[in-house]
Order: structure tokens, then C-alpha cells, then sequence
């Protein structure tokens, strides 16, 4: 074969496996954030595999083999956007009759996502750029505990309050963590504050479940200052985030507190003890092990405590769920579990899981999974931050 004609099929090969990772799930760790790319990007990515097709060359079972290749690659690599597009019909309804038929308002340059899925948003999503304040909200054990503000300068009123935490196993990540959905709210009349806080193995539940609550405390004590509307708070939290989201959510009693949204998050923790990841993937059994201070038969009271599923009550805050049914990190059930249990206690919720979709399914913006994540969590936030809440 010639030269090109290899290179053709290396290239189309190469393409062929990374749209098979938006069928299946990625077998090792090396593979997640391919896996990330193919399903979320797949859309973009499909133009590289047309574009080998138009390499000159000669002819030859080569050739045709690369051409076959790059054909299904490119079927492949579409499919999440396919899959997706299917996903989003009556999606608004079903919302509407969850949290009710709500508009969220407009403001200047930053109008509200007109649909789950705009095709011609698919390359990119604007938003103007919100600078974020940090401010120190505890110091503790020699750790100074930092979050950062967004708020628009343009609104001068004082504003209901999203506070982010971020995932990462609970032991990494920090407040920067995919900010862009930060500066999307805060150009939209809403105040985000993404907060760190301490990290697993040196620190151990609840610790974690402590250092949210601490900035929650200061910043209802510093809400008149910083302009914000302390009776209208909603926590947004990515996978162990998550954890900690629904967690501050459903055991702090505050009516204050008027939703919480949980991407990719595990809710039950003794359930993901007894049913652990592919440990190609990630030790999750080492993970939890770590967050926790032991194992079930060493601490059972803290992965109980730990468990926000245990936690729902009636009067528990409207929730939001998103989760990648091919989710290789935290199980999609974690999320089918807690939203069984929101349904027994009539908890007003949705749960949306992305039959394409993988961990972290909202990285970019632009992909389906990120248009769909920034429409229902703007909509929730528009239902639960009105003068009357859910």
C-alpha cells in the first residue's frame, strides 16, 4: 500500500474506535474522556473521517477498507445527535408538567435557551462573560476556604443565589471547575457562588458536608453586601457535588432553599459500595473507602449519613437529575434510584437520563447534552426563584 493510502486507513481505523465509544463504554480510564469527546463533540468530530475520504490515493482493499471505515465512523460519531434529537421531543411538556410552564426572563445580549436542542447552536453557544469575586468564607484548621461570586454588575436588585460545588471524587476539582454554565446564569439576573471546599483522603466525611453548609452560613450573613436574596437559594452540584448538593438540600430544613440540581451524582452510597465500577475505570470501592473513612462494616454511619437518598421527605426541595445512561464513573441507577424515592414521597422532580450520554455530559455547552443540562436547569431555576416558589 502506499503511503497514503496507510495513513488513510490508520486515520479511518483510529475513527472508527472513537465513534464506537459513543456506543459503548469506555474499559479503561484512559478512554472516558474520549468517550466524552465522541458523544458530546461526535457531531464535530464526524467532518475528520469525510475529510480522509478526500486524501488522494490509489485503489486496493486498502482503500476501500478505509473508506468503509471512515463511512461508519461517521455514522457512529452522528449517532449521539441522532439519539438526541429524539430525546428532546416532548421534553418541554414534560417539564411543564413537573415545575409548571415558565419563561425565564431576558436580559440584554443573554437571551434564555429557546429549546432543549438548537441544531444551530450545535458549534457554539454564547454568553457574555461574568468576572467572578472570590471571597474567603471560612478558615479553619489552616485552610483558608475560598468561592467566587458571579454576579452581572448590570442588575443592581438583589438576586436569588445558585451555589455550585464541584465534583471530582471528592478528592480534586475546585470552584473553576466548567465554569461557563456559571457565567451563563449569572448573565441572566441569577448570582452563582461555585465553592471549594476540603478534599478526601486527609479529610474525611463529613467534612465536606460541613464546608457547603459553612458557605451557605456566610453567605447569608454577607447577602445584604453582596447583593444577594438570601430567601431564594438553589445548590447545583456535578457527580460527588452532587452528593453534596442533594445532601445540604435535603437534611438542611431551609425553606430558603428552593431546588437542587444533581448531574451524574451518586445518591446512595451504600448501594454503589455494593455495586462498584469497572475498576479499569475507576476503584471505586477505594474512592468511597477514602471520602468516608472506611468500609461499610467500619463506618456504616457514614455511608449512611452520606446518603442523600435517605434523606427525602416530603417537603424535600424540587430536584432536578441528569445522567448518561452509559455513565462509566457513577452508575445511571443512582439517579433512577433517588428519583423512585422523590416519586414516593411526592417530591416534585425530573430526571433526565441521556441514553448517549456518558460522565461529565455537559462539558461542552454546545453538545447535546450541554444544550439540554443549560435549558432545564434555567427553566428550574425560573420555576423555583419566582415570588412563589414550587
Amino acid at each position: 500500500m502506499e503511503p497514503l493510502d496507510t495513513l488513510r486507513l490508520l486515520l479511518s481505523g483510529l475513527l472508527f474506535g472513537l465513534g464506537l465509544l459513543g456506543l459503548f463504554k469506555a474499559p479503561v480510564a484512559a478512554l472516558w474522556k474520549p468517550a466524552v469527546a465522541a458523544t458530546e463533540w461526535g457531531h464535530v468530530l464526524a467532518v475528520l473521517p469525510l475529510a480522509s475520504l478526500l486524501l488522494p490515493g490509489g485503489a486496493g482493499l486498502g482503500v476501500w477498507l478505509a473508506w468503509g471505515l471512515a463511512a461508519l465512523a461517521v455514522l457512529l460519531l452522528l449517532s449521539s445527535l441522532g439519539r438526541a434529537l429524539g430525546y428532546v421531543k416532548g421534553l418541554e411538556a414534560r417539564f411543564a408538567r413537573t415545575f409548571g410552564s415558565v419563561q425565564p426572563a431576558a436580559f440584554p445580549g443573554a437571551p434564555a435557551r429557546p429549546a432543549p436542542l438548537v441544531l444551530r447552536d450545535l458549534l457554539s453557544v454564547s454568553t457574555p462573560k461574568v468576572v467572578p469575586v472570590r471571597h474567603t468564607y471560612r478558615e479553619v484548621e489552616g485552610h483558608v476556604l475560598q468561592l467566587d461570586l458571579y454576579r452581572s454588575p448590570e442588575v443592581t436588585r438583589p438576586l436569588p443565589l445558585v451555589v455550585v460545588i464541584h465534583g471530582g471524587s471528592w478528592n480534586s476539582g475546585d470552584s473553576t471547575q466548567l465554569d461557563w454554565l456559571n457565567s451563563y446564569l449569572a448573565a441572566r439576573g441569577v448570582a452563582v457562588a461555585a465553592i471549594n471546599y476540603r478534599l478526601a483522603p486527609r479529610h474525611t466525611f463529613p467534612t465536606q458536608r460541613d464546608d457547603v453548609l459553612a458557605a451557605l452560613a456566610w453567605l447569608r450573613e454577607n447577602a445584604s453586601r453582596l447583593g444577594l436574596d438570601a430567601s431564594r437559594i438553589a445548590l447545583l452540584g456535578r457527580s460527588a457535588g452532587g452528593q453534596l448538593a442533594l445532601l445540604a438540600a435535603y437534611t438542611a430544613d431551609d425553606p430558603a432553599i428552593r431546588a437542587v440540581v444533581a448531574l451524574y451524582a451518586p445518591a446512595d452510597l451504600n448501594w454503589g459500595w455494593a455495586h462498584p465500577t469497572n475498576p479499569w475505570v475507576m476503584d471505586s470501592p477505594k474512592t468511597l473507602s477514602d471520602y468516608l473513612g472506611g468500609t461499610p462494616a467500619q463506618v456504616q454511619d457514614r455511608f449512611d449519613a452520606a446518603s442523600p437518598i435517605g434523606f427525602v421527605r416530603p417537603n424535600s426541595p424540587p430536584t432536578l437529575l441528569v445522567h448518561g445512561t452509559r455513565d462509566e464513573l457513577v452508575f445511571a441507577e443512582q439517579s433512577r434510584r433517588l428519583a423512585r424515592r422523590l416519586k414516593e414521597a411526592q417530591v416534585p422532580h425530573l430526571e433526565l437520563e441521556l441514553p448517549w450520554a456518558t460522565h461529565g455530559c455537559d462539558a461542552n455547552p454546545a453538545g447535546p447534552g450541554g444544550q439540554i443540562t443549560t435549558w432545564a436547569v434555567e427553566r428550574l431555576l425560573a420555576a423555583a426563584f419566582q415570588e412563589r416558589s414550587l
